[in-house]
This record gives C-alpha cells, structure tokens and sequence, in this order.
C-alpha cells in the first residue's frame, strides 16, 4: 500500500522515536541541573567585583542541552561552545554599534555569527543566540563578551568535562581515528565522498559515522549468520582415523578423499586430535627441496622391523590440541578460529562429544557468502 506524498510530509512532522534509555535521559537531566547551578552561583558571586548586573545569559540554556544530552556531538565541544557563544557574543555587540535599526542589527549579527563559528570552526546553535541576545540588550561594551559570555560558557563547560567524564561519557569527545581496515566492505575515502555529496553539516563527527556504519555492518553480519547452527553447515560422517591407524593408510585416505585433515578419534568416536597434511611434512627435512617425494614415501612406508627411528601410526604426529564445536554452536562463534586462530579444520561433536561432522574454511566461506549476499 503506497503512502500519499501529503501523509509522507505530515509525518516529517512529528517527532522521531529517541533511541536512549531512561538511565541516560536521567544523566543528562541531572547534568544540565548540576551544570548551570554551578555555573550559576559562581558567576553571580564574581558578578559583584566587576560590576555588572548581569551575570547568566540565557544561550546558557541551550549550550547545556548540547553539552549533558549530546555530549558526542561537534556542536557541544568545549570550542564550539567557548568560541560559539563569545564569539557571536562580539558579532552582536558591534552589529548594535554600527547598526542603528534593530530589527536589521538583529539579522546581520545572527548571519555574521553563523559565518564567523564556519570561519573559526566553532559552530554552536546557541551562539546565534548569543548573538540576538547582545542586539536585543542593546549591549555596546565588549568587555560584555568575556563577562558574562566568555565566563559563562568557560564554566559550563568545566562542568560538563567533569560531571561527563565521571558518568562515563568521553569529553571532550576526542576523534580517535581508526586505521584502514582492510576487511571493510567500504573505505575513508568512500566516507569522505559521500559526505562531499551531502554537503550539509552533520550533528555527528567523521569519525562517529564511520564506527556506527562498521558496527551496523557488524550487527548485520550477526544477525543473519545467528541463525546458522554448526550442525547446518558441517560435512556429516566425516572420515576420521584412530591413533594406532598406519601412516600410509591415514595418506592414502586423504588422496583418496581429496581431504587435507582427519580427525583422529578413539574406540568411543570421542575427538582425541587431528592430523594434516602438514603434520607429514613437518616431519621431512623441507629445507632441501630435492628428493621430497622420495622422503615423503619412506616417511609413510610401514617399517618392517620390530624397532623403528621414524613415526609409524597417526598418533605419532597428530595434533594433540584441536579445536572442537557442537554441532548447537552458532555459525558466527567460528569467525575467530577461522580468521585470526589459523584453524583449516574444526571437528563438531554432539551432546555425547562424539564425532559427527567436520567444518572447513570452505564450508564456512560458503555459509559466510549465502548470509551476506543481498537478498532479492
């Protein structure tokens, strides 16, 4: 059922859903309380000693939203706070000088605000605010600038590094950037690209964007392969060996099968190591390349003697530590072993831990390929 362009429109009306819990509403309602009290009662007992009468403006307000509800954001840093509000403090004192209607005053010195925090890379709402407030009081002198605009904002921002950091917020939101992954399905520069495109100014930072979308990706990944099970992707009723199996039969049934593990188990199917193809050559002298076949067939030949100097049963050279799953485990819990524990090969066992499939870096590819792929 399609939407009518009218109804579409309505709603960009109404509010959004807010995506915060409870807990953080409460932190940053207290923090705007705590916040402007302090600022408050020190700027009115340093009010006395200069000589002004007033001492809390009211973009006050405004700038402790940004700095205890969005902490995060690039409009609520300590800056663009600081050089927001006194800097478009300055803008509105010398537009009321120079201007005499003050209707036009107010709309020159609210523009050349907004132009001047662009310049100075200090953009903050409040400040136009700041700026109207100066044109509206009729405000001449610029020492109004460092009192109450500078003082107060300076303050307010102390507070907020403080109260913030000690409620686990980071502030000032430091950008940490992050080194190029090269497992991203997008790059910086894609970033970068389309946000030249958008051209408009974020309430979020380069840097928050980019961790959100990689999180999201994440997320995604999750989701889709939470629902894959061990048991759904593994090869059932691999071939597996036992401890006393003769090395030249174990080789021949990796030929045979075109398989490069085994898994070695005992009477009971109970996974007790495993053995590769590189567990053979690691027996052969591999830095003289020359006559490898030929070491490879007495290394797995039966010695007919009753004493032997080389490995004669799988045991022998098998993996005594191997990594196991059953078959309940979610898909998604193997993405480490496989990309960083340099594991080929994961043996799965059911609820008796007995053998009962094998998954490989193929099967887990394909399983990772079929998830991710975007859907019809």
């Amino acid at each position: 059922m399609r939407t009518s362009p009218f109804l579409t429109y309505a709603r960009a009306w109404l509010p959004g859903r807010t995506t915060v819990d409870m807990r953080e509403r409460l932190r940053a309602v207290c923090g705007a309380a705590i916040g402007l009290l302090v600022t408050a009662v020190l700027c009115r007992w340093l009010a006395e000693p200069l000589g002004s009468s007033v001492w809390l403006i009211a973009p006050l307000g405004a700038s402790a939203v940004l700095v205890f509800a969005v902490p995060a954001s690039p409009l609520a840093q300590p800056w663009s706070v600081i050089g927001g509000n006194t800097l478009s403090a300055m803008v509105g004192i010398a537009s009321v000088s120079w201007i005499p209607d003050p209707a036009l005053s107010a709309a020159v010195a609210v523009a050349a605000a907004i132009g001047v925090m662009f310049f100075a890379r200090c953009l903050h709402p409040p400040g136009g605010a700041a700026a109207l407030l100066a044109v509206l009081t009729h405000t001449t002198h610029f020492s109004s600038a460092l009192f109450p605009f500078f003082t107060n904002s300076l303050l307010l921002v102390l507070a907020g590094v403080a109260y913030n950091s000690l409620t686990g917020r980071r502030y000032p939101h430091v950008q940490v950037a992050q080194p190029p992954r090269t497992d991203a399905r997008f790059s910086q520069a894609d970033i970068d690209a389309v946000l030249a495109r958008y051209n408009q100014v974020l309430d979020i930072s380069r840097d928050d964007l980019e961790s959100l979308i990689q999180q999201t990706e994440l997320e995604s990944y999750k989701r889709r392969l939470g629902t894959l099970h061990c048991g759904d992707i593994m090869s059932r009723d691999p071939v597996s060996v036992e401890f006393g199996t003769p090395l030249q039969e174990a080789w021949m049934l990796m030929n045979q099968r075109r398989i490069k593990a085994l898994p070695v188990t005992d009477r009971t199917r109970r996974v007790v190591g495993i053995v590769t193809q590189a567990d053979f050559f690691r027996q052969l002298d591999l830095e003289h390349h020359e006559g490898i076949a030929g070491r490879l067939r007495d290394l797995i030949r039966a010695t007919r003697t009753v004493v032997s100097n080389k490995p004669e049963v799988v045991g022998q050279i098998m993996t005594r530590q191997v990594r196991v799953a059953s078959a309940d485990r979610p898909v998604v819990d193997l993405v480490p072993l496989f990309s960083e524990g340099g594991h080929h090969h994961i043996p799965i066992i059911d609820h008796e831990k007995r053998l009962t499939g094998m998954i490989t870096q193929s099967d887990f590819v394909r399983a990772l390929y079929r998830a991710v792929r975007p859907e019809n």
